[in-house]
């Protein structure tokens, strides 16, 4: 089994509901085990900011799953939420992303591990650090240092806990 970090974010409909469906769908999508989720975390839109703000999290999963296989069971959790083709980083009811995989990287057209940009977000960083442990580091480095190389980012816990 690999252990993996996955980012989940949503923005559209009822937030909470979404990912919460979609954290319980994990465990069967993908013949794993959620270990553990972080505090929900709402954070501005990043990158296209004109739309409404996310709710963001992370979790911990154990699974059998190839990296690849992980995606597309991802995706179509995603699909299942509601989420359609739109503007790269829009709204959307649900987005699942592979933050970390063990300690593989890899680098496809489709997928890129560790998440190309893990590091420049503060909205998936802070959740990461509910649940990394605070004597391992994080691509090189304490993941203190990256958080504090993204503060300016508004990263607030979420009343929805």
């Amino acid at each position: 089994m690999a252990q993996v970090y996955i980012g989940f974010g949503s923005n559209l409909g009822d937030r909470r509901a979404t990912i919460q469906a979609a954290l319980t769908a994990l465990p069967q999508t993908t013949g794993g085990h959620v270990l553990a989720v972080s505090r929900l975390y709402e954070t501005a839109p990043w990158g296209v900011t004109d739309q409404p703000p996310f709710l963001n999290g992370v979790a911990l999963l154990d699974t059998p799953l190839t990296p690849p296989d992980l995606l597309a069971a991802l995706q179509g959790l995603e699909a299942a939420a509601g989420r359609h083709a739109g503007p790269r980083w829009g709204p959307r009811p649900l987005d699942l992303d592979i933050l970390l995989y063990d300690d593989q990287t890899l680098s496809t057209p489709t997928l890129t591990i560790p998440h190309p940009r893990l590091l420049e977000r503060r909205f998936v960083l802070q959740p990461l650090a509910d649940l990394w442990p605070p004597d391992r580091p994080l691509l090189g480095a304490p993941l203190a240092d990256h958080l504090a190389r993204v503060a300016d980012q508004a990263v607030v816990l979420s009343a929805e806990c």
